[in-house]
């Protein structure tokens, strides 16, 4: 009766199940989903404005310097690849947003396989590929490189939730990697270019000049140095 109750109990025993990944694999999805959405929705209220026939920085003027940089729009795509090169009027570029937009509400809501992430980071690369200035920053790189990696993360087919398959986890590793890279990148970028991070006091102005400002800077600011520097 011990042995079986012993087998019994290893059998059910998380601690003797390879980790599946399951919870993060779910949370990774919905809040990647939540990023792609609110990309989107930006696009679609700005795209145009931006890099629309009579934008800001128009999409076809663009589109051609690379073309004539590259010597032709064939290397010009290889060079940037963006379902635009096919078409970029103004209409094109709504779709594509618009298109993004739902396809991100649909992971949202718990649904995702291979095939909808490769739409979702295909039709937003071809949106950071255009977007010239106004897509130059590295969150929309650390965005495309996120969804790719997602690509991998879920099933090929399977849509559900939470499928039966385990989240590879190598990915689940990659992923870690990401964020330890992006993570002391922003440092570094920091500590190499001020001293004022290298000699600890960068806290002693930031919260006086940050951009927006929360309730609690004023208090913050008027903490004692030596905890400011701790804080850096």
């Amino acid at each position: 009766m011990k042995n079986t109750i012993s087998k019994l109990f290893r059998v059910t025993s998380p601690s003797n199940k390879k980790p599946t990944y399951w919870l993060t694999r779910f949370m990774i999805l919905r809040l990647l989903g939540t990023i792609y959405a609110v990309s989107f929705l930006v696009a679609i209220n700005e795209i145009v404005p931006l890099i629309g026939k009579n934008g800001l920085l128009p999409v076809g003027t663009f589109l051609d310097r690379v073309s004539d940089a590259m010597g032709s729009t064939t290397a010009g795509f290889k060079r940037l690849p963006s379902l635009f090169w096919f078409s970029h009027s103004d209409t094109a570029l709504l779709s594509v947003s618009w298109m993004g937009f739902i396809l991100s509400l649909i992971v949202v809501a718990g649904f995702a396989n291979a095939p909808l992430l490769l739409v979702l980071w295909l039709l937003y690369m071809s949106i950071v590929h255009v977007g010239q200035e106004w897509y130059g920053y590295g969150w929309e790189i650390q965005l495309l490189e996120t969804g790719f990696l997602a690509i991998f993360l879920c099933p090929l087919l399977d849509m559900r939730p939470f499928p039966k398959r385990a989240a590879p986890t190598p990915v689940i590793f990659l992923f870690r990697w990401l964020i330890f890279r992006v993570m002391i990148g922003s440092g570094m970028i920091k500590f190499r270019g001020n001293s004022v991070w290298r000699e600890g006091t960068a806290l002693f102005q930031h919260f006086q000049t940050q951009p927006i400002p929360d309730p609690l800077s004023r208090w913050f600011h008027f903490l004692p140095h030596s905890i400011l520097k701790a804080g850096v």
